[in-house]
C-alpha cells in the first residue's frame, strides 16, 4: 500500500474521532438539546443514594403507625364501595 494513501485514511480516521469527541462533549456539557432525563452517566454523583449493589434498608413503621394507617384504608375502601340507597 502507498505510503500517502495510508496517511489519508489515518487523517479522514482522525477526523471521524475529533468530530465523535466533540459530539460528546456537547452532550455533557448540555450544548445539543435533548428532550427527557439525561442519562445516567451524565448525572452528577450524588453521595447520599445507595451504591450499586446495595440495598438501601425499608423503612420501618411504628404499630401505632400501622394500625393508623390500616384504618384508614379501610375508611377510603369504605367509602368507594359504598352502595347508595
Amino acid at each position: 500500500m502507498d505510503i500517502n494513501q495510508i496517511l489519508e485514511q489515518l487523517r479522514a480516521e482522525r477526523e471521524q474521532i475529533e468530530a465523535a469527541i466533540l459530539a460528546l462533549e456537547r452532550l455533557v456539557v448540555g450544548g445539543g438539546k435533548r428532550r427527557g432525563r439525561p442519562p445516567k452517566w451524565m448525572q452528577p454523583d450524588v453521595g447520599g443514594e445507595a451504591a450499586d449493589g446495595e440495598h438501601q434498608k425499608p423503612r420501618k413503621f411504628s404499630e401505632e403507625a400501622r394500625k393508623r394507617m390500616s384504618e384508614a384504608q379501610r375508611k377510603r375502601w369504605a367509602a368507594k364501595h359504598e352502595k347508595p340507597s
